[in-house]
């Protein structure tokens, strides 16, 4: 008896330890900003609500196999039973009730935290961000500074982030999981998110559609600063770099991968509606058979 409780607790503290690791690695588990707290919070309520009838029925299953062993002389058998409909009531009224419940919780959330509507401010009117996907990158552009970015992003504590998302090649996703909200890019066409950090901090975002040989490393940074530190990066941006306009754009779109961050001083004005409304015309995407040397950078656009 004392040795199966050794391997009993020498069990239980393994799973215990998996657990505590695989948390480790969730950082839609921590989140940083009022989206992502209320995804979290959709999340647990739904796990909770579920396990409403899990717990129960592993419990009912495992004491039914407890009472109905054959050494028990007081279970009670009935070998020609057939039908039950308070039986049928009490199985089917429980699942059904979770699901109304399970339903309306997830419907009322999700128009909470539409994309689409606005945030609360902390600190002034909400940051204006254009995003192109690329193949296999992330442009940023900053409107109202007059500035872009690629695979990085700045934005003040506590300030909204209105962001406006397109692609200039194939489908993709956008997602920065501490702060919430996945959304679509596609080609011809602009969506919109509201997002917002609460916490000073770097938080990575990352393409969670597969796009071709590249998308394993289609990563960026959003860099959640004070509003000090967001106009140094404004200024520092503003004082060196290249300007992107529509030549610069299409060596842009060729196709390249793990591409280090670097900024452009100036944006041509209206570059990203014509992005959006396909007057410069799309990347033709990852192609069939894509070589080896497709994931080379132009040089004429390599980071001074």
């Amino acid at each position: 008896m004392m040795q199966f409780r050794r391997i009993g607790r020498t069990a239980l503290v393994a799973v215990s330890a998996c657990l505590l690791l695989t948390g480790c690695g969730a950082p839609v588990l921590t989140p940083q900003g009022p989206v992502g707290r209320g995804d979290v919070k959709v999340l647990f309520d739904a796990v909770a609500l579920m396990l409403t009838i899990v717990v129960p029925t592993i419990g009912v299953t495992l004491g039914f196999a407890w009472w109905y062993r054959q050494s028990n002389p007081r279970a009670r058998r009935l070998p020609e039973f057939d039908y039950s409909g308070r039986l049928e009531l009490v199985i089917w009224a429980i699942p059904l009730l979770t699901i109304m419940f399970l339903g309306g919780m997830i419907w009322i959330a999700s128009h909470d935290l539409d994309p689409a509507t606005p945030l609360g401010s902390q600190g002034g009117k909400p940051l204006e961000v254009q995003v192109v996907s690329l193949d296999w990158k992330w442009l940023f552009i900053y409107p109202e500074e007059g500035v872009a970015s690629v695979n990085t992003l700045a934005a003040p504590v506590g300030r909204p982030i209105h962001f406006r998302l397109t692609s200039g090649s194939v489908m993709n996703a956008f997602y920065v999981p501490q702060l919430g909200s996945m959304i679509y890019t596609m080609n011809g066409m602009a969506d919109t998110l509201n997002l917002r950090a609460d916490r000073a901090g770097d938080y990575r975002g990352l393409s969670t559609m597969i796009s071709g040989d590249g998308f394993a490393d289609m990563h960026f940074d959003l860099h959640a600063v004070t509003p000090a530190q967001y106009a140094a990066w404004v200024a520092a941006a503003k004082a060196g770099g290249p300007t992107l306009d529509a030549a610069s754009y299409a060596a842009l779109a060729h196709q390249s991968a793990n591409l280090a961050p670097f900024t452009y001083r100036a944006v041509q004005p209206g570059l990203f509606q014509s992005i959006v409304t396909q007057q410069i015309a799309p990347a033709p995407g990852p192609p069939e058979s894509a070589r080896s040397d497709s994931h080379v950078f132009p040089k004429s656009l390599e980071p001074q």
